[in-house]
């Protein structure tokens, strides 16, 4: 069985990131062990106007819907609080961790080495374990304080793929856009499983 990719999802604004991610790696058949903040659900009824469910049960049959992906990939959901789950083990073997998209509290937190919550947790261990961890942030203008804790995680290793899209591929709805966003930043686990146009020259 293919090791698990770790998907986090946190308070920043842009859940459909975070659908999509989801969306292309179940229809890829990939095991996916996920986890949503606390402020991701409020944020989610912000922005779908509807509850985001906080049992682990009853978020996996969310995701399947809002993804439209019923059967193919395996989706195991994580309470943010459970920091005893399987992903906050260095001995659970991963692919890594990808946390789309990412407040700016999360990667101070990360960058501060704190634990807070399971997402958190998980992040720290893909860092200390040498395993590929990615954040896409989702904010503007970034501040100073920002960019200082961003280096902190680069330096350290994680791959930082801000939300920031293209248009050489010709979009022509706003599911282009966030694709694009999320093909580069699956493209830094050596996963390819979104219909792109990439640049050909």
């Amino acid at each position: 069985m293919t090791k698990p990719l770790i998907v986090g999802v946190t308070g920043a604004s842009g859940l459909i990131y975070a659908v999509r991610t989801v969306k292309y790696l179940l229809e890829a058949d990939y095991n996916v062990d996920l986890v949503t903040s606390k402020a991701a659900q409020l944020v989610w009824q912000d922005e779908y106007q509807k509850g985001l469910p906080s049992d682990p049960d009853l978020q996996v049959d969310f995701w399947r819907q809002e993804t439209g992906v019923f059967s193919s990939g395996t989706l195991t959901c994580h309470r943010s609080t459970n920091i005893g789950a399987s992903i906050a083990s260095g001995s659970f073997a991963t692919l890594g961790m990808i946390i789309i998209p990412c407040s700016m509290s999360t990667v101070a937190k990360i960058a501060a080495g704190l634990s807070s919550d399971l997402i958190e947790r998980a992040a720290d261990v893909q860092i200390k374990e040498g395993r590929p961890l990615i954040v896409v942030p989702r904010e503007t203008p970034f501040s100073l304080i920002h960019l200082r804790n961003l280096t902190t995680l680069a330096e350290a290793g994680v791959r930082i793929v801000p939300a920031i899209p293209a248009w050489y591929h010709r979009p022509q709805t706003i599911e282009d856009l966030v694709d694009f966003v999320v093909a580069r930043s699956l493209d830094q686990l050596g996963i390819d499983c979104v219909p792109l146009k990439r640049w050909q020259g």
